[in-house]
């Protein structure tokens, strides 16, 4: 790879693929899609009309184990209007994925607000070898999901940077990063925000064959952190084997940089997160010294179980607690809190960022509570079972094309919550009944949606990079973008498939049991 010339060159454009011309078309009509909020209204529209027509018409199905047979209740009735004005505000403020979110985000909202986030971002990236420069990007990038908004407003544009300062396309380090941060989005090393809301969603919808179904926030753990490792390592490749040759080749106009902020930690912001890091591991020491021995006081009280206990319980809490005590501790030491309210300060700001967030989940509630209460979801559920057991379809199969449904999906609606909401209440129960555990069909969805983020210029981020990239390169569109990061989507999506059949074909748990 050359060294990125500082002088502005015109060039042609770069002639779009069919590939790219095929998603920018994927793009224009994903555009024409009303707001995720208003989408849900739509559906509940449709599955008020769907649940009377399927009572006038006496759609039903027979559960497989109890033998009883499941009719589907009109919502276009009294008795519907008079059960959802009586539960309209419980649906809401019980739905699973919205408690747990704003709690967390509390903590995360101190750390990001202090900047120990992105101190810890720069500190990481300032500190990785030339050699193993590619492999610590992309998996930086992973681990900053956790907080997805430090992944994409300080290690995206930090990796162009030292990308730059190596002598390497920025570009590179940019897409680099970004496969990490978003096309990486279901791997980590730590249990965040997303698991907690979609192990929730998964709970409801198992919740439509067993009602005593739990799934937990640690549903997919083990098979995160090697997914960790194992996305890090194939992004490298990509990165190496395909996508620096093709920067190469691209006709991009790269302009002349100015002094670019340093990636060093001034000695005071060094000693602050040396301090508050030492902390935060204090801390997780000191919870699992509480959680590690049989008789563990974070265990459950009558069985010793984790599973069901208060530590499983209030996971949330206590990630919000130790990112917020590092932020903290960082604010204090390096001079951003002179005062703690300033600490509030960082809560409401992490708070407003969740406005849509929260308005897309009150309809999101209502939907889900909706198709639960008119039996849709459990009479689609058993016939659509009965389907596929008549196709006799091996398990994996079924799990694969599950994961290419949702990959394809995702191209035109971004929110993975919004989706699981809309899917889960279906292909849960649907596939629980054919043997495939919630934790797996949860797995699987996880797959086919981080695997495409990255490719769908409907990914709220999507412009940011594009943005990002366009300092170093004037003529960078999407299609640039899209062309760059469609190797990544593709290498992820067979990759992780091949590692969850062979996981699921060993028998492996996909966490802690």
């Amino acid at each position: 790879m050359k060294k990125v010339s500082g002088e502005s060159e015109v060039i042609k454009p770069l002639k779009e693929s069919i590939w790219v011309r095929s998603l920018l078309s994927i793009e224009r009509t994903g555009n024409r899609l009303p707001a995720p909020a208003l989408l849900f209204l739509y559906l509940i529209v449709a599955i008020i009309i769907i649940s009377a027509l399927c009572q006038m018409l006496v759609v039903e199905g027979i559960h497989p184990s109890t033998r009883e047979v499941l009719q589907v209740n009109s919502l276009l009735s009294f008795d519907a209007l008079r059960w959802w004005l009586q539960n309209a505000v419980k649906n809401f403020i019980t739905f699973a994925p919205v408690g747990p979110v704003l709690v967390v985000m509390l903590g995360l909202g101190i750390a990001e607000h202090s900047g120990f986030l992105s101190a810890l971002l720069r500190r990481l990236l300032n500190g990785l070898p030339a050699s193993a420069l590619t492999f610590g990007t992309v998996i930086v990038g992973v681990l900053s999901s956790i907080a997805v908004d430090a992944g994409y407003v300080v290690a995206i544009p930090l990796s162009g940077i030292i990308f730059s300062l190596a002598g390497r396309s920025p570009l590179a380090g940019i897409v680099a990063c970004f496969a990490g941060v978003s096309g990486g989005f279901s791997a980590n090393l730590m249990v965040g925000p997303v698991d907690a809301i979609l192990a929730g969603i998964s709970s409801e919808a198992a919740q439509l064959i067993d009602s005593e179904y739990q799934v937990s926030p640690l549903a997919n753990y083990y098979f995160m952190i090697v997914s960790t490792f194992v996305i890090s390592v194939v992004a490298t490749l990509v990165t190496h084997k395909w996508v620096e040759p093709a920067l190469t080749k691209m006709p991009l106009s790269y302009l002349k940089q100015k002094n670019e902020p340093s990636l060093l930690l001034t000695p005071r912001e060094n000693k602050a997160l040396k301090v508050s890091v030492s902390v935060l591991l204090f801390v997780m020491l000191l919870v699992a010294a509480m959680v590690i021995p049989e008789n563990g006081v974070l265990r459950d009280a009558e069985t010793g179980s984790i599973i069901r206990s208060p530590f499983m319980s209030g996971l949330v809490v206590l990630i919000a607690i130790m990112a917020g005590l590092a932020g903290v501790v960082y604010g204090r030491m390096s001079g951003v809190y002179q005062r703690y309210d300033q600490v509030v300060d960082g809560m409401e700001m992490a708070m407003k960022t969740l406005a849509g967030y929260l308005v897309l989940m009150f309809f999101a509630a209502q939907f889900v509570s909706l198709f639960s209460w008119s039996n849709l979801g459990a009479v689609l559920a058993v016939n659509g079972a009965g389907f596929l057991q008549e196709l006799q379809l091996p398990m994996l199969l079924n799990l694969a094309l599950f994961v290419f449904m949702a990959a394809s999906i995702n191209l035109v609606v971004g929110s993975a919550s919004a989706k699981w909401a809309v899917l889960a209440p279906v292909f849960v129960p649907m596939l629980m009944l054919n043997g495939i555990s919630p934790e797996v069909t949860q797995t699987a969805y996880r797959i086919g949606d981080s695997s495409t983020n990255i490719i769908t210029p409907l990914m709220p981020y999507f412009p940011l990079v594009v943005a990002l990239m366009q300092r170093y390169a004037s003529n960078v569109g999407v299609g640039t973008l899209v062309a760059l990061m469609l190797p990544y989507s593709m290498a992820f999506l067979l990759a992780w498939s091949v590692m969850l059949a062979l996981w699921v074909g060993i028998g492996w748990p996909l966490g802690p049991l």
